[in-house]
């Protein structure tokens, strides 16, 4: 006897994907080859354990089917169900989950992971400005040095020490390795806060809506993630008061500006900790044992051994949960996560939210939008964020109580696979599917979907498929693409590129990515913007597909289906029916397909005009018009390239 269910086809389960709190869910099995069950079971669990009886539905084609309608948790949770069919000889037969997705084609046997219905909060929104944006991420001293601004030549790290300042704004950044293999990063280039104001037109014509700096508090490093005064911008980058003018001009431009939450941890040169007491000898934990951000720590044997994060010692720790520490950073009338969305800031983008107590980003959340409900909380969060394991413990953070949304880590991963020819079509339509199905439309609509950050070798280097990660890191500063190598990372850049901007989520472009930047791990991703030096071509491409994006809703909210016409062809089809979008937001009816094509030969693909919402005709982003025969249309595309077609001949959009 063999049951079968699928989570992604409609008629097993509907409706498909996450349902709101209190919702129905209907679900079907069929059953195939000898015997009958005795009696066939939905068996569930959402904190508690429940058994429902499926209902014959009748036979078709060699299969017996059975139904069963179940209303899912009045709270939200994960809920889990597998089926259960008791067999005349006494054996029970099982059938979950394929794998840890919770999400596909069911297998029989054993007692592995059940299928998984997200059930979130009915009331959970997120700022529509997430899912119609488009962000640009901004590492302050690499982006530009702004004009009248030569006092950064006299600015002090955060440990009072003078830095070091290139001369040269083209330099390659310096590779200074400490005993832990940790690079340094204590060189610095000058880039501020006025320097972003100054190129907030270049960012306009771009096309870009959001800004998100990486960490601009004071910090004794260049990327900052080593806070050392939560309430203080860094003065190589500005003050307080640059920062709210340059929020105020951004957003009278129509672009908005979130800041990089580094809660986890401090440096050790805060003033909360003072290792090396640059803020005298009786302020911070390390320096006094009566502190009051001593409680803020854990320390095994005061002073020298405490808690840091990931053994870096330079990073310790902070005990999120310590009440004070919360009142400073959350709860109180001026708390860190308040003061700055204050100022004019959007909201927070977590640093390591999966290291951050569940009941901290509650209360996170809720304090941000106490002061402006239209911020957003942004997570880093790699995996799967419906059901991401940490420290043992399984955490859900689509639920509508923690974050708005996370960083698409898997989006990217999946896309430089299939790029890179080591995962077929096939299995990025299931990859992305699974998220479609794990994720609210809310959160899924949100996600921040990235290519390149300054956490990985440039976007460019690794589809080039030479990222330097073999190289010594002492030879890492010369490594250069050949011009073959160059070529074919760049039409892969523009298929990854072309495929963000067609999808969910907010896409996200690592500063000077669209100008052509090379540069292998760490800290050579962290170059300087080439100002003047950029791949103008590139830049023209990226311009392109941006306004494409911004001037087709059904890109941005419409409903979403991935396709594999084959191993080397991946599309995604776009609708918008009925009036309104994937957000229940009022929308003009509209439908989009984009493919791209990862080998060298020229594909021929074929889809129905009902799969593109009975269209007679459409138009590509290049102007070219195809009328359906027979009700099928048959595209191609060419080796290495992309193409975008529209139902709608009057949604055609500037050549890209």
């Amino acid at each position: 006897m063999i049951l079968q269910h699928n989570t992604t086809e409609a008629f097993y389960r509907s409706p498909l994907g996450a349902l709101p709190a209190g919702s129905q869910v209907r679900l079907r099995v069929a059953v195939s080859g000898p015997g009958e069950p005795d009696s066939l079971n939905l068996r569930v669990w959402d904190g508690k354990e429940q058994r429902f009886p499926m209902r014959p539905l009748g036979a078709k084609d060699g299969k017996r089917f059975y139904e069963v309608q179940v209303t899912v948790s009045e709270t939200p949770c994960l809920y889990w169900y597998c089926f259960e069919a008791n067999c005349a000889d006494g054996t029970r037969l099982r059938l979950g989950a394929p794998d840890e997705s919770g999400c596909g084609e069911g297998r029989m046997g054993g007692t592995g992971t059940d299928f998984q219905i997200t059930v979130y909060d009915p009331g959970y929104t997120t700022p529509a400005w997430m899912c119609d944006g488009v962000m640009y991420q901004i590492m302050v001293d690499r982006f530009y040095h702004g004009e009248g601004t030569d006092a950064l030549l006299h600015a002090k790290d955060g440990t009072g020490t003078k830095v070091d300042l290139h001369k040269n704004w083209n330099d390659m950044p310096w590779l200074d390795v400490s005993e832990n293999g940790d690079n340094f990063a204590l060189d610095f280039f000058g880039g501020n806060l006025e320097g972003v104001r100054q190129k907030l037109p270049y960012l306009k014509e771009l096309g870009v809506s959001v800004i998100y700096f990486n960490p601009i508090f004071t910090a004794r490093t260049n990327h900052k993630y080593d806070t050392s005064c939560y309430m203080q911008v860094d003065p190589m980058f500005g003050d307080e008061a640059k920062l709210h003018q340059l929020c105020e001009e951004a957003r009278a431009m129509g672009i908005r500006i979130m800041l990089d939450g580094v809660f986890s941890h401090v440096g050790s040169e805060s003033v909360y900790f003072n290792r090396r007491g640059t803020h005298g000898e009786k302020v911070g934990a390390y320096r006094d044992p009566d502190s009051p951000y001593r409680k803020w720590f854990t320390f095994k044997n005061w002073p020298d051994d405490y808690d840091c994060w990931w053994g870096f010692r330079t990073l310790p720790n902070v005990n999120e949960m310590d009440e004070d520490f919360r009142k400073y950073i959350l709860s109180g009338e001026d708390a860190v996560v308040k003061h700055w969305v204050r100022q004019g800031t959007s909201g927070w983008r977590l640093d390591v939210a999966d290291e951050l107590p569940m009941e901290f980003l509650r209360e996170l959340r809720r304090e941000v939008k106490s002061v402006d409900k239209d911020a957003a909380v942004l997570g880093e969060v790699w995996e799967d964020a419906s059901h991401k394991v940490a420290y043992g413990v399984m955490r859900s953070y689509v639920l509508g109580d923690t974050l708005d949304s996370v960083m698409n880590y898997p989006l990217r991963d999946t896309l430089v696979s299939f790029l890179m020819s080591n995962k077929t079509a096939g299995a990025v339509v299931r990859d992305l599917t699974v998220l479609m199905q794990n994720y609210p439309k809310p959160f899924l609509y949100s996600l921040m979907n990235l290519m390149g950050s300054h956490d990985r070798p440039r976007i460019l280097n690794v589809l080039a498929g030479n990222d330097g990660n073999d190289i010594p890191r002492d030879k890492r500063a010369e490594h250069a693409l050949s011009q073959e190598e160059r070529m074919i990372g760049t039409l892969r850049e523009r298929m990854m590129l072309r495929m963000l901007m067609s999808v969910p989520g907010m896409p996200c472009i690592y500063y000077a990515d669209e100008a052509g930047m090379e540069g292998c791990a760490d800290p050579f991703c962290r170059r300087t913007y080439p100002w003047g030096a950029e791949d103008k071509q590139l830049l023209a491409y990226y311009r392109g597909m941006i306004a494409m994006r911004r001037k087709n809703p059904v890109l941005r909210t419409g409903e979403c289906r991935f396709i594999a016409p084959s191993d080397d062809v991946l599309g995604v089809i776009r609708t918008i029916e009925g009036g309104a979008d994937a957000l229940g937001r009022k929308a003009k009816d509209a439908c989009a397909v984009t493919l791209i094509n990862r080998s060298a030969r020229t594909a021929t693909v074929y889809l129905t005009s009902q799969e593109l919402m009975g269209a007679q005709e459409i138009v590509s982003d290049r102007d070219e018009v195809h009328q359906a025969r027979a009700g099928a249309f048959s595209v191609t595309v060419a080796g290495m390239r992309g193409v975008t077609y529209f139902a709608q001949p009057e949604e055609r959009t500037e050549r890209a």
